[in-house]
């Protein structure tokens, strides 16, 4: 038997609504597939260049590549592939003239030219994984002419000035409407951020709630190895009695569990430490005990495998709120007037999210999303990328919370969240902060998208 190691990093900030449920069956007939490894294919000559060189503020993180990718050695008795990808959508596009967009609002086009660089590093360097398919990642061949020209000084762009950035991307990029059923797609826009919580390295007064490391005991078995249609989908479990594999702990397990995992930090709010867990990222302001403090980030490593359940749903099935009431403000002062049922309303997840600390580098940027850069404020969204590829540039047009006003803006689909599913369905990075989380909480907007893709390459698909 292969034991499929745990990932040594997270390849999607998204934890939210994120676990992913086969049977145990299914479990241990997977994890059976033997081990082999995949070639990847080489860069052009400029395109190594400049992975190798490096670009100032463009530093790319790794994903975490699996130990090993195993190979379609099937026990009897799984059931075909066909069977497990019923039902799976094709992305629709349709192209369209950059004068057929909707007007832009103050673009930020300097930062926007910044998160470009960083996602035409990633891009060159690991490719794109190719819309309304799971099949393994491969070059994006028909990006390397654009991401060249973007780090070529001679292509006269100049961040400071807009329309420089505008000309290039109107010279290299063609929009493609996100289409359903023959007509241009309207999806829901929705809102995350980074939030900022308090906590301590040891448990002591008020920090008495975990953030916890990946579990060495937890199995995590990549359903692609044995069915490539289903590359990126995984199911954690854990050994018992030496060979038999059950799911692996939900939140109440791993609550009253006499050997839990490594605790990274201990928050001093049990609604603050599961609302990081829901965004999936956070930073946690560390208390030393003699008044100096430290910042450091908690970036979303995995996950126990478990649907997630809604804390606010359980509270008003409850009947302890109504659903206009079922707010994270209310949520925190419920747990206030009852410590002793918290653990309790946090056990209606069995979903648990687990971290890796990171330091902020920086402190303007974002914690790292499913294509593996640090996500850019206003200009990083989470898609589904059943409809579109990650990485790709894209134009959104929605609007802000509570509003009619238009956000229309360039952004890059950098990350993924399960709850984000369908076509044009987007989640806007807002940011740091708590400013951000108030937007964000907010924002439940229709929304539309076309995806900026190579001149000359067809619809958007990865593997041209």
């Amino acid at each position: 038997m292969t034991r499929v190691l745990p990932r040594q990093s997270g390849t999607s900030l998204r934890a939210r609504l994120r676990g992913w449920r086969v049977p145990a069956t299914l479990l241990a007939a997977a994890i059976l597939v033997s081990a082999c490894t995949a070639n990847r294919e080489k860069e052009d000559t400029q395109a190594r260049a400049i992975l190798e060189q490096g670009q100032a503020g463009t530093a790319v993180g790794d994903t975490g590549a699996e130990a090993a990718r195993a190979a379609p050695a099937l026990p009897p008795g799984l059931p075909p592939a066909a069977a497990l990808r019923a039902g799976q959508a094709l992305p629709h596009f349709t192209a369209a003239n950059w004068s057929s967009l909707p007007a832009s609002d103050a673009l930020e086009l300097s930062a926007y030219w910044d998160a470009m660089l960083r996602n035409c590093q990633a891009v060159l360097q690991r490719g794109m994984r190719p819309a309304g398919s799971t099949s393994p990642v491969v070059a994006a061949r028909a990006w390397r002419d654009v991401c060249v020209a973007a780090f070529d000084p001679a292509n006269g762009v100049d961040p400071s000035r807009s329309a420089t950035v505008q000309a290039f991307l109107q010279k290299w990029l063609q929009p493609w409407a996100v289409t359903a059923n023959g007509r241009p797609a309207t999806n829901t826009v929705t809102g995350y951020y980074e939030p900022l919580v308090r906590g301590a390295r040891q448990r002591s007064g008020p920090y008495q709630w975990p953030l916890y490391a990946v579990p060495d005991d937890m199995l995590i078995v990549d359903l692609g190895s044995a069915y490539p249609e289903l590359a990126g989908k995984r199911v954690r479990g854990r050994l018992v009695e030496g060979r038999r594999v059950v799911p692996y702990d939900t939140r109440a397990d791993i609550a009253r569990s006499e050997n839990p995992p490594k605790v990274l930090v201990w928050v001093d709010d049990p609604v603050d430490a599961f609302f990081l867990q829901v965004q999936g990222s956070g930073r946690v302001e560390l208390q030393d005990g003699l008044g100096r403090t430290k910042t450091v980030r908690m970036a979303y490593a995995d996950q126990n495998g478990h649907t997630y359940a809604s804390i606010g749903r359980w509270l008003v099935d409850q009947g302890e709120l109504t659903l206009a009431q079922a707010s994270m403000q209310n949520i925190r002062e419920w747990a206030r007037r009852n410590p002793g049922r918290v653990q309790e309303m946090l056990n209606a997840n069995p979903s648990v999210i687990f971290f890796k600390e990171e330091p902020v580098s920086r402190a303007g940027e974002g914690p790292r999303g499913a294509f593996g850069v640090p996500l850019t404020a206003q200009h990083s969204i989470a898609v589904d990328p059943q409809f579109v590829p990650l990485g790709a540039p894209v134009f959104l047009s929605t609007t802000y919370p509570g509003s009619d006003r238009q956000l229309n803006r360039l952004v890059f689909a950098q990350d993924t969240g399960s709850a984000i599913k369908g076509a044009a369905r987007a989640d806007f990075f807002w940011g740091f902060g708590d400013e951000a989380g108030d937007i964000a909480g907010r924002m439940k907007q229709p929304g539309r998208m076309w995806v900026l893709w190579p001149k000359g390459a067809g619809a958007p698909a990865a593997d041209r």
